[in-house]
């Protein structure tokens, strides 16, 4: 027999986890923060560095605290008030995946595939705490 599974939606989950772990979205988003950050400090090494202000502009944050800007690879806006992302110059897609004139120097995206594993690790690990210490009080 297959279990079935039902779709609730971001809000959802959480309220439904909040319910059994308190403090599992704050300990999330201190995850969701310090690998954002983290992504960031590892993509800036591989950025092209013609002046260095291009990979300068690389930062890791919350997109709360950049509502003019649009984070790198995400397609808009979110209603998850703990999202982050990498923010940095416009520049980054033709860097990323390259023009008519000029040949693609990608450095976003492999950096993120290369660290993907371990930043469902911190999660995971920040879900983890929050059961432990749900058990101890």
């Amino acid at each position: 027999m297959r279990p079935q599974v039902k779709w609730q939606g971001r809000e959802a989950l959480y309220r439904r986890l909040n319910q059994l772990l308190p403090n599992v979205e704050k300990e999330v988003a201190v995850e969701q923060l310090e690998g954002a950050k983290e992504l960031a400090n590892r993509i800036r090494p591989r950025a092209p560095r013609d002046t260095g202000e291009y990979a300068d502009s690389l930062i890791g944050d919350k997109i709360a605290n950049h509502r003019d800007k649009r984070a790198i690879g995400l397609p808009g806006r979110t209603k998850d008030p703990n999202a982050t992302g990498i923010f940095g110059e416009f520049i980054w897609r033709f860097l990323e995946f390259g023009t008519v004139k000029m040949a693609a120097r990608p450095h976003i995206f492999p950096t993120y595939r290369a660290y993907r594993k371990a930043l469902r690790r911190r999660i995971a690990g920040a879900v983890n705490k929050a059961v432990r210490k749900a058990k101890k009080g």
